[in-house]
């Protein structure tokens, strides 16, 4: 049975280029990278900071480029999650666990937020970035569908109380050197 690992990474690693492009392209090469789950902002790392679930299997080092492809499940566009009156719950992955197929993921179908991407697509994207999205933003037109006043006012004081953790873990930082 292959090694599986599912790891938790910022958008940055997706899409950088020098040695972010470099280790993605060896990880793609290398292992069978096969799933992405693009998760809301703020629900790993601090708030504000967008982060993805990379699932992939390790493989012989034989010189073949395992990946095939790549399917995306985009858990960030027009889903609105706090990290204290709107929580991430099992439930809001539903779809995605039925989506991924764990029983058998060669077995997959598309849905609207779920899509495959070939290796040779990926690999012809500039810096073979794998910040990929193609749901439309609802709230970039729409201004009426804003969440409630409350619930935005929840959303600015929660990135504000983390903008100022880490300014005070920065200072903290700053006055140990």
């Amino acid at each position: 049975m292959p090694t599986k690992a599912a790891v938790v990474l910022p958008d940055n690693v997706l899409f950088e280029g020098g040695a972010g492009e470099k280790i993605r392209k060896k990880l793609l090469e290398t292992c069978d990278v096969h799933t992405i789950l693009r998760l809301p902002t703020g629900i790993f790392y601090a708030q504000g900071v967008k982060a993805n679930v990379v699932f992939f299997d390790a493989k012989p080092k034989d010189g073949k480029t395992h990946t095939k492809g790549v399917w995306f499940y985009d858990l960030r566009t027009n889903k609105h999650f706090t990290l204290k009156t709107r929580t991430l719950k099992l439930d809001d992955l539903q779809d995605f666990i039925t989506c991924y197929h764990p029983e058998n993921r060669h077995e997959r179908v598309a849905t609207e937020r779920f899509k495959f991407f070939s290796y040779n697509e990926l690999m012809a994207r500039d810096k073979a970035s794998l910040d990929i999205f193609w749901l439309k933003d609802d709230s970039l037109d729409n201004l009426d569908d804003l969440p409630p006043p409350d619930v935005l006012q929840q959303e600015i004081i929660e990135h504000l109380e983390a903008a100022l953790a880490a300014f005070r873990d920065v200072a903290v930082g700053l006055r140990v050197h």
